[in-house]
């Protein structure tokens, strides 16, 4: 068993992102030294650490120099591959592991590890080719979605086929893999993830669910905590404690699910922080960052109870109008909103650049303040 890395070792980020950045964050506020990797000099993780490694991920030279002195390693985003994770534990201990790893980034493993788990998720097939499409739209039936085997997030990699009359052939080329996953559509009356730790001698702690809302396949609100009845929050728990068991995970896993029904279905999981866990920073006992850090070091957990209800608001590139930053004074004008901004550089659309989140007694007045928030600032850059 592995002994704990307590506060004044260094742990190693695999990935330089935000979501590395607000681990880092987390980790040097406990007294950790961070060594951060990602094949960008740029990467914004990279400002909080005591050290960068910039360097391709097959560059095994450079990843044993960068577990030199780390006691332990993570990762920030599952688009690493399992390979480099299988590198750096031969020397240094590294959670999540490549076996969790691989199963999260490839929706053909994640949806035979959940079947197999017993573990209620929408109805799939794996299709090879375009035959094997138009066979298993059969068994499935219409409206369904064909998605990607590999490297899918925030929509991208995904085809809905509504109905009898879609171009099956045109899906196929789009979609553009080998591999597909096709599943039923699900009519789902919200859409929920649960933020799950566990250690490795198998101690766990789960936040309750936030309730996610997007736009253009990208989380826009996330609301916490769900607005969904008592029994349905613990059977999302429940669901996410039993699938961090099953799949030996040592870390935090953010686990997506749909309402629907009164039902609760598994959509996908993330072996990571998660942007749906980032209003922790500011609304609960412990935040999912410093969660992550207690887990993978083994670490006692820290509280997940929510402070106050809280809505979380992502910033994307959208916002900032002819290179020009919004007005910030927006968000900082309310005394109890939140602003964490990722220092990214060069805003995109679509990218994500920071996030705010507003606080309240209810969460009908957090919600209609984020809501007001937000919409100031969508007009300041026009």
């Amino acid at each position: 068993m592995e002994s704990p890395l307590l506060p004044g070792g260094t742990i190693g980020i695999l990935g330089g992102g935000q979501l590395g950045r607000m681990s880092a964050i987390a980790a040097r506020r406990m007294g950790y030294k961070v060594k951060t990797f990602d094949p960008s000099s740029t990467a914004c993780a990279a400002a909080v650490a005591d050290d960068h490694t910039t360097a391709e991920w097959q560059d095994r030279a450079a990843l044993t120099r960068f577990a030199q002195d780390c006691g332990r390693i993570t990762l920030e985003f599952e688009n690493i591959p399992p390979a480099t994770v299988e590198w750096v534990a031969q020397s240094v201990p590294a959670h999540p592991s490549a076996k969790v790893l691989a199963t999260c980034q490839n929706r053909r493993r994640e949806k035979e590890f959940l079947k197999a788990a017993g573990i209620p998720c929408a109805p799939f097939a794996v299709v090879t080719s375009l035959a094997e499409l138009k066979q298993a739209t059969q068994s499935i039936g219409f409206p369904c979605v064909l998605k990607t085997a590999d490297f899918g997030y925030d929509g991208k990699g995904q085809v809905k086929l509504p109905d009898a009359s879609a171009d099956l052939a045109a899906a196929w080329e789009k979609m553009g893999g080998a591999v597909g996953v096709l599943e039923g559509w699900i009519p789902f009356q919200m859409e929920i993830s649960v933020i799950v730790a566990r250690t490795v001698d198998g101690r766990t702690a789960v936040y309750d669910p936030a309730e996610n809302i997007h736009r253009h396949h990208i989380l826009h609100f996330s609301i916490s905590p769900a607005r969904i009845p008592a029994p349905l929050l613990q059977t999302a728990k429940n669901l996410a404690l039993e699938i961090a068991q099953k799949i030996e995970l040592v870390g935090l896993l953010a686990v997506e699910m749909f309402v629907c029904d009164g039902k609760i279905l598994v959509n996908e999981l993330a072996p990571r922080p998660h942007n749906s866990g980032h209003q922790t920073f500011d609304a609960h006992q412990t935040s999912q960052f410093e969660q992550h850090i207690r887990a993978v070091c083994g670490l006692p957990l820290g509280g997940t109870e929510p402070l106050v209800p809280s809505v979380m608001v992502n910033l994307l590139g959208d916002l900032w109008h002819g290179g020009q930053a919004p007005d910030w004074t927006k968000v900082l004008n309310d005394p109890s909103a939140k602003l964490h901004l990722y220092d990214k550089g060069k805003a995109a659309p679509g990218r994500k650049m920071g996030h705010f989140t507003v606080t309240a007694p209810t969460l009908a007045e957090a919600l209609q303040r984020a809501e007001k928030i937000f919409a100031a600032l969508e007009r300041s850059g026009k």
